[in-house]
């Protein structure tokens, strides 16, 4: 917090005022007491800390900037203002005050001029008479923290902060009376002139998910007497919607909809035909775009290719895959390959929009493997779409009829064609699940087979949070692998010598494996997610059987 040591005050004639610019003043770091961070960061407190600071004066004189509608993104701009403030206010505040009362008794021109106070969302003003002091911050970013996170100044201040962004992603600083750096990219800054400052402001990072983690900033008026900060419309995730989408859970999916094809080929073999490891050089465009969701519903989406889940992988041990990542998105993004054995720090660094990076593993074990997106908020990234599977088989897995992928998520719906709402991301309530990005698709597309035919289910629990427990209504499995181990059937025929069958495959989020199962007869075998409130969310389809 500034003094009245860090403040250069107005020049005392016009002589003095005509030598030159103000100084800037330079912060102090202020710390947020640590239960408020928490609830911050859970989304489930306001993003302002009414403890940091006391209040000036009554709850009759607002002094405050009212907001101006806030620049931020749908997923990260605003909340509900908070009104109460305690009484006293800070001394030296209160002594400016005084100082500048004898100053206009004295009849003393030094006061540059009175100014309107920014416009707010009804359209009021608040008169503030300029200081003249010109104050500068410099604001930092440490992990998902302003660093410092709060600037005191003088009602009457002109405000300018910079944004240097010492992160390794993406960020930028908005306040709730409109103004914001734009988007600053890592090691770069941004510069926001806040004008002439009358009360409390608030302050946030716009990314989606940012403002959730604890990115706020504080603009603390001392002398303004103020009742109330100013905040922006809404609260992370559905910023100025008028309140998040609400699913209808029997809306049919568009007429030109298409589902996401499950149908899963067999592992790419060498051109030269050749029975050696196999190079698979795959590139992933990072795109952000809004997408059904089933429900009735579209949400803005992050995705791999324009699709959810990201292209579906497959080799063999031994295979290598070589991938580029290209980020056409807004924001940063990144990769994460679990088929991969691999050191972070390189390989799955965020990368700034209009960047790209090459990312290599060799496959050294079976099973099916999830990706995703590792930059942080990690689970607003998977749950916005940001993952897939790489599926590689074990030694001599056998040839069935027909395969398919199923990989399970949530989503945390905000505004009609919006960003997720991250409070329920951390509350862990979804609003729909899925198999394959869109709830309720294979209910209304279903998947195929005939009567004999072997089906194999390869099933991957991309979370961000919940488990899944895959079933098909009316089958059993005889054949089940489960995170790179054979549990019934496979070469060793576990389970024939006393007729053992499965009837779920349990995963928790990043786990995943195969069942197989046969259908001797007609009909239509619903497949779901046996918890049973998640199913009735969206997880389940059909597996349509016919002669």
């Amino acid at each position: 917090m500034t003094t009245p040591s860090d403040r250069t005050p107005s020049p005392d004639s016009p002589e003095e005022a005509a030598k030159g610019a103000v100084p800037s003043a330079v912060p102090s770091t202020g710390q947020t007491d640590a239960a408020h961070r928490r609830a911050v960061t859970a989304g489930t407190a306001p993003a302002i800390d009414r403890s940091r600071r006391q209040q000036a004066q009554s709850a009759g004189s607002s002094g405050a900037l009212a907001a101006a509608g806030s620049t931020a993104s749908s997923g990260s701009a605003g909340s509900s203002a908070s009104a109460a403030s305690s009484s006293g206010g800070l001394l030296h505040s209160a002594d400016r005050r005084g100082v500048l009362m004898g100053l206009l008794t004295a009849g003393a021109a030094v006061v540059v001029g009175s100014v309107m106070g920014n416009r707010g969302q009804g359209g009021t003003t608040q008169d503030v008479r300029a200081t003249g002091n010109t104050v500068n911050a410099t604001i930092k970013v440490e992990g998902m923290r302003f660093v410092p996170d709060t600037v005191d100044v003088t009602p009457g201040d002109r405000l300018v902060l910079t944004l240097d962004n010492t992160a390794d992603q993406v960020h930028d600083l908005v306040l709730a009376t409109g103004q914001s750096t734009g988007r600053v990219a890592a090691g770069a800054t941004g510069t926001l002139d806040a004008g002439v400052v009358a009360g409390p402001v608030e302050g946030w990072c716009s990314i989606a998910g940012h403002r959730a983690q604890g990115m706020v900033f504080h603009v603390t008026a001392g002398g303004s007497g103020a009742s109330a900060h100013q905040h922006g419309a809404g609260q992370s995730g559905s910023a100025g919607s008028g309140g998040d989408a609400v699913p209808d859970y029997s809306a049919a999916l568009p007429a030109d909809f298409t589902a996401f094809d499950a149908a899963l080929p067999a592992a790419p073999t060498n051109p030269d035909g050749s029975s050696g490891p196999v190079t698979h050089r795959h590139t992933f465009t990072v795109k952000e775009q809004v997408m059904q969701v089933g429900g009735g519903v579209t949400q803005r989406r992050m995705t791999f290719n324009g699709q959810v889940p990201g292209p579906v992988l497959r080799g063999k041990v031994g295979d290598t895959f070589e991938i580029t990542l290209v980020n056409d998105g807004t924001m940063s993004h990144s990769i994460d390959f679990h088929a991969g054995i691999t050191p972070p720090d390189e390989a799955m660094r965020s990368i700034n929009p209009g960047e790209s990076l090459v990312y290599t593993f060799t496959a050294q074990h079976s099973g099916i493997w999830l990706y995703h997106c590792s930059t942080s908020p990690m689970s607003l990234h998977l749950a916005s779409g940001m993952h897939g599977a790489v599926i590689i088989d074990p030694p001599g897995l056998s040839t069935v009829d027909r395969e398919y992928a199923i990989v399970a998520s949530e989503v945390y719906l905000g505004p009609e064609g919006g960003e997720p709402s991250t409070d329920k991301i951390a509350a862990k309530t979804p609003d729909l699940t899925t198999f394959n990005g869109v709830a309720f698709q294979y209910s209304q597309q279903p998947l195929k087979a005939r009567v004999g035919e072997r089906v194999r289910f390869w099933v991957m629990a991309a979370g961000p949070s919940l488990p899944t427990s895959f079933h098909v209504v009316g089958l059993q499995f005889d054949q089940v692998f489960f995170e790179g181990a054979w549990m019934l059937g496979g070469p060793s025929q576990i389970g024939a010598a006393w007729s053992g069958g499965s009837q779920a495959l349990g995963l928790q989020p990043a786990q995943g494996g195969f069942v197989e199962c046969v259908a001797s007869e007609p009909g239509h075998y619903v497949f779901v997610t046996h918890a049973f409130a998640d199913m009735e969310k969206g997880a389940r389809g059909v597996l349509e059987v016919t002669a």
